[in-house]
């Protein structure tokens, strides 16, 4: 079982809200939460990418670090962490992609995965002239096919041609290749999405209630298998973690009473329009917002694991042990101070393979 962070480099992190700390996103405070999770021996960083924030009085993701600068700068000032930045496929041709992630992994001497973002919020998108129609929300997944088959030959071949339907190189160059096999990951929450990373993915990086976790991972794995692939699951938490059980919910009911309630409308207008009937991400962000319900939404409809240190420790242990996972992706509504407890409070408290703190 695996441990590690979902960095807030774009405004606020991953809380729609102004109960929680409000903080725009820079190199400082991602360098602090990073080299604090490699102290206290979490196993990898994980970077997000958006191109357009959310208006309403938390300014959500207002402003965003580019993912792939952000992790070449972590690198150089990292020794153990995995570091994953986030690709958007339709805003990045995948030679440039496949460059970036070879230079990272030389900066970092083999430590680069890659995040795939196939992109479904069109708003995001039209800002920047790069939507390419409607139906790119049912096509999405077979334009990432083909993107994840472009980077994999070039890193496995350095020069390469290739004629597909989205994409043609011809004596295309990049090197210097990456010093290992690099580790894909991607959000598959949809039954086209959960295909798409048991096929050509590494590890399917899910939001979704406790009770369906162990099924999505699963099923994952299953189709892995049946394509001679060994694929796993990392799932989505944020963590409250106080001194009492109180004292974390106090934390985090102020974080409800707090929701925006404008961001929160705009991001679910957004979500709304992908009429794909296969289920998307974006059709289950929506289903998972009760209807009335913003505070559902303000954590971003991503589980909440809160209490005291040894209430989340145990509920924890029956994630690793239940779901049949191989990491979580943690929040924080304070990231360096949620970092370090969860180091120092709840990782001892562990008994399900959690990395022994660095010294």
């Amino acid at each position: 079982m695996q441990y590690g962070v979902f960095l807030p480099n774009a405004t606020n992190g991953y809380i729609i809200s102004t109960g929680s700390p409000q903080y725009r996103p820079t190199f400082e405070h991602n360098l602090a939460i990073t080299t604090e999770a490699e102290k206290q021996g979490l196993d990898f960083v994980l970077s997000m990418m958006k191109h357009r924030g959310i208006p309403g009085s938390s300014d959500f993701w207002g402003a965003c670090l580019e993912s792939f600068t952000l992790m070449a700068a972590l690198a150089s000032h990292t020794e153990r962490l995995t570091l994953f930045p986030s690709v958007t496929t339709l805003a990045t041709h995948p030679v440039l992609a496949a460059r970036m992630v070879a230079t990272i992994d030389e900066i970092s001497q083999g430590r680069c995965g890659l995040n795939i973002v196939t992109g479904w919020n069109k708003p995001e998108y039209e800002s920047m002239g790069l939507w390419p129609g409607d139906d790119y929300f049912d096509r999405r997944y077979s334009y990432a096919a083909e993107y994840v088959q472009v980077l994999r030959k070039l890193w496995s071949e350095g020069n390469t041609d290739f004629e597909g339907e989205h994409f043609t190189l011809k004596d295309c160059d990049v090197r210097p290749k990456p010093l290992h096999d690099v580790q894909i990951v991607c959000a598959g929450q949809s039954p086209k999405g959960q295909r798409f990373t048991a096929e050509h993915g590494d590890r399917n990086f899910i939001m979704a209630e406790r009770s369906k976790v162990a099924s999505i991972a699963s099923g994952v794995k299953e189709i892995g298998r049946q394509v001679g692939r060994d694929v796993g699951t990392f799932a989505l938490y944020c963590v409250i973690a106080e001194e009492t059980d109180a004292e974390a919910e106090k934390l985090c009911q102020h974080i409800l009473d707090h929701a925006d309630k404008e961001a929160i409308s705009r991001m679910l207008g957004s979500a709304e329009l992908d009429t794909n009937p296969d289920g998307t991400s974006a059709q289950l962000l929506a289903s998972l917002a009760r209807p009335a319900d913003e505070g559902n939404m303000a954590f971003l409809s991503i589980p909440v694991v809160k209490g005291s240190y040894e209430s989340v420790a145990r509920q924890f242990d029956e994630i690793a042990a239940t779901t049949g996972i191989d990491g979580a992706l943690l929040t924080w509504p304070d990231f360096v101070d949620g970092v370090t407890k969860f180091g120092e409070r709840v990782m001892p408290l562990l008994t399900t393979g959690a990395r022994t703190r660095a010294a």
